[in-house]
């Protein structure tokens, strides 16, 4: 069997989330859908909460609507009609949290943790490391045993800038018995100014070198297995 028949035959589903704001979660989540589309996989991206700047930058990517996915404004079994509904017929779902992952409306409630726990899936972290080695312990050990219903698979490391910055970030995940799932090295072009309700898309960042970076650093058939 092929990697392409073994990994569409299964269902992968999974949450990227950040500790705050600004940690590189958009420029990975879109990164990896360009990727996994890019194999020849049907990949359905939703957003948490009721973005609606990251979920056109989605569906450019994957060529199918992005659904945001809200329980502030709707019920969590609205939640999950709208997961099983849109994501029926495809090989990859992709949810892109927003702000930090236990950030809600009143503390963790309608924050992405909590579409994490209620849909079932599991939540990727992507980590800003651009100023921290070893300090990145205690912090992962924190989000990683917060919650015990809200299952962090793994982590993938933004920023990181060098091979010896990312082998002590790797020792970290070992110690932790945390999954490494590879990292992202620091680019100036893969940034995204910022403006009001999130990022500006005016200026994009070369996809193509994205998903070159991911495809050679992220352990992504790792990912699909989480």
């Amino acid at each position: 069997m092929n990697i392409f028949s073994t990994f569409a035959a299964m269902k992968s589903k999974f949450l990227i989330a950040a500790p705050t704001s600004g940690s590189g979660k958009t420029t990975i989540a879109r990164g990896l859908m360009a990727l996994f589309v890019s194999k020849g996989w049907r990949v359905q991206p939703f957003k948490c909460g009721p973005d609606y700047i990251d979920t056109k930058f989605h569906e450019a990517v994957c060529h199918r609507p992005s659904v945001n996915l809200d329980t502030f404004m709707a019920s969590q079994g609205h939640v999950r009609a709208l997961f099983d509904k849109y994501g029926a017929d495809a090989d990859v779902c992709v949810v892109e949290g927003m702000m930090g992952l236990f950030d809600g409306y009143d503390r963790d409630k309608g924050s992405s943790a909590e579409i994490a726990r209620t849909l079932g899936i599991p939540v990727v972290l992507v980590v800003d490391a651009k100023s921290a080695a070893y300090s990145m312990a205690p912090m992962l050990q924190g989000f990683v045993n917060f919650r015990d219903d809200v299952l962090i698979c793994g982590v993938i490391f933004n920023k990181v800038g060098s091979e010896r910055h990312f082998a002590i970030l790797q020792q970290v995940c070992d110690d932790l018995h945390i999954e490494c799932l590879g990292y992202v090295p620091k680019r100036s072009a893969l940034g995204q100014e910022e403006r009001y309700l999130g990022l500006d898309f005016s200026k994009r960042a070369e996809t193509g070198e994205l998903v070159d970076l991911l495809e050679k650093h992220v352990r992504w058939e790792k990912l699909l297995n989480v």
